[in-house]
């Protein structure tokens, strides 16, 4: 049995502009599941996943409580790969005859400590400003912004990916499902560097 690999983007599950609640995310996922589902049937699936809008929304929820410093991006992103896979999980498995097996996996992926882009942040996260809002939160927050069309979003470091290290080929080869983030670009999964040095604000 082949294998397929299915890319959501961050944005697909939750478009530009839109409310970000965890009903207009589900509705997006289930509009997927009904295209995804079909796949499933004849070949082995790898959901994979973005999770920019998420990740932003985790980090503003995370600044609104001032008890406690706010959680590093890595953890927030390692967050919203269990939260994506499980609404993925649940939307599948509603499509799909109850014995179909379904796993999340939670993936790490390596990067290059030396890498040009931890100078430059460039990963869109969380909702779109206007120029005013952003100048406002960047200066209150000290976050980095930068243009997505006519608006502006929060961006954070993403490094180029120099190794993945997961599981997930080992899982699809014995015929599990996994919704899980995407392989090719490792877009939103804890970093780590080989010499195991954690680099938290990279989000790709």
């Amino acid at each position: 049995m082949s294998t397929v690999v299915v890319a959501l983007g961050g944005n697909a599950l939750l478009h530009r502009a839109e409310p970000m609640t965890a009903d207009v995310q589900r509705r997006n996922i289930e509009r997927a599941a009904h295209a995804i589902a079909p796949v499933v049937e004849e070949h082995r699936v790898v959901v994979a996943h973005g999770n920019g809008p998420q990740v932003g929304l985790l980090a503003l929820q995370a600044e609104a409580y001032e008890q406690v410093d706010p959680y590093p991006l890595d953890v927030l992103g390692a967050e919203t790969e269990g939260m994506i896979g499980y609404m993925i999980e649940q939307e599948l498995g509603n499509l799909l005859p109850p014995e179909t097996p379904l796993a999340t996996l939670l993936t790490m992926i390596e990067v290059d400590p030396q890498d040009l882009a931890f100078e430059h942040p460039e990963k869109f996260v969380g909702p779109v400003y206007s120029a005013d809002e952003a100048r406002q939160v960047a200066t209150s927050k000290q976050w980095a912004f930068r243009q997505d069309g006519s608006n502006w979003r929060r961006a954070a470091l993403a490094g180029v990916i120099a190794g993945a290290m997961s599981i997930v080929a080992t899982v699809a080869n014995a015929g599990e499902c996994p919704a899980d983030k995407k392989v090719a670009d490792g877009q939103g999964q804890k970093p780590s560097t080989a010499a195991a040095k954690d680099v938290t604000d990279v989000v790709r």
